[in-house]
């Protein structure tokens, strides 16, 4: 089990909960230091509709979970009404504000791009095919990768999981995740690990392009990253929607665009010829190629679809949703 810590002890960490890092699905996330000096980020849970068996059953779980690209979960309090899950501090914060904010006076060049791709699939085969319960994570998006000091990625904030035994191929749920990120086939509620993957495929585009799927500040015609992938890869001119603003990912156009062809290979809309996570690791490594026959026919690129409207977390049964969400 995680270490356990009490309120007072969590309070004091924080300062009384004086340096908010930021808000996630279940609660607010506030800096703090343990007396040894280590730095983390506690999540104080709120409204989660949740017994203390399975708040403990959870901590339990995901605290048996170890791998360098997943957010380690150091401990966490549970005291009456208080319930707080204790997080190692992550001091570059989440990978939207590095791609998606233009005022950053550090943009991410594409050896740091290309590498925090290849943690985030490393931590998601993980969770895919090497724990002795294969986890679903179900909400993968920049919001919930986070960097430490040296700009390693790592998958946090698994609010909305689901545990598969390993002779599953699938499992029921209530609608869950993000729009912009969700998967063609959530509209059957029986999924498989294959939507993270879809979503992975969403994110990779977003951090090869250096923006939002969903982006209401471009024209009508480029506003949609689907959309605009859709129609450049019918056109064979993928080029078009790399990052324009950053002349390192120029000088790397063609990595760039095997990258994109990686990107659209986890966004078939039949999810039975997405790539496994483990083998989209060995081409990021280099030992396998992008598959050639891909489609870029995208039933999530209409204009009017709902996945695409929003980017905000939903659940159709929030109560039924895990309690374990790191720190965004």
């Amino acid at each position: 089990m995680p270490r356990r810590f009490s309120y007072e002890d969590l309070r004091t960490a924080t300062k009384d909960f004086k340096e908010k890092l930021g808000e996630g699905g279940f609660g607010s996330v506030f800096k703090g230091i343990l007396e040894d000096g280590t730095k983390i980020a506690v999540k104080q849970l709120e409204n989660i509709g949740q017994g203390m068996k399975e708040f403990l059953a959870e901590v339990e779980t995901i605290g048996n979970i170890h791998h360098f690209n997943l957010v380690r979960l150091i401990g966490f309090c549970a005291e009456r009404s208080h319930q707080l899950l204790v997080y190692e501090y992550m001091s570059n914060g989440s990978l939207d504000s590095w791609i998606f904010d233009r005022n950053k006076n550090q943009v991410l060049d594409w050896l740091t791009r290309k590498k925090i791709i290849l943690d985030i699939a490393k931590g998601l085969a993980y969770l895919h095919e090497e724990c002795r319960q294969r986890i679903v994570h179900l909400d993968i998006k920049p919001q919930n990768i986070l960097l430490d000091d040296n700009f390693n990625a790592k998958v946090s904030d698994f609010g909305l999981s689901k545990l598969m035994d390993r002779d599953q191929s699938q499992v029921q749920t209530t609608m869950r995740g993000t729009p912009g990120y969700l998967a063609p086939e959530w509209k059957q509620l029986r999924v498989t690990l294959k939507v993270d993957i879809y979503s992975f495929g969403i994110v990779v585009l977003e951090i090869v392009c250096g923006r939002k799927n969903l982006d209401r500040y471009r024209s009508e015609q480029s506003k949609h990253l689907l959309r605009l992938l859709q129609e450049k890869g019918e056109e064979n001119r993928l080029i078009d929607i790399i990052d324009g603003s950053s002349v390192d990912m120029q000088l790397h156009r063609e990595e760039a665009m095997k990258m994109i062809r990686l990107a659209a290979w986890c966004l078939q809309d039949d999810h039975t010829r997405r790539p496994l996570m483990s083998v989209v690791v060995k081409v990021l490594e280099g030992a396998m190629e992008v598959e050639t026959e891909i489609s870029y026919s995208f039933c999530n690129a209409m204009a009017n679809n709902p996945t695409t409207r929003a980017d905000s977390p939903i659940s159709s049964n929030p109560q039924q949703a895990s309690v374990l969400s790191a720190p965004r």
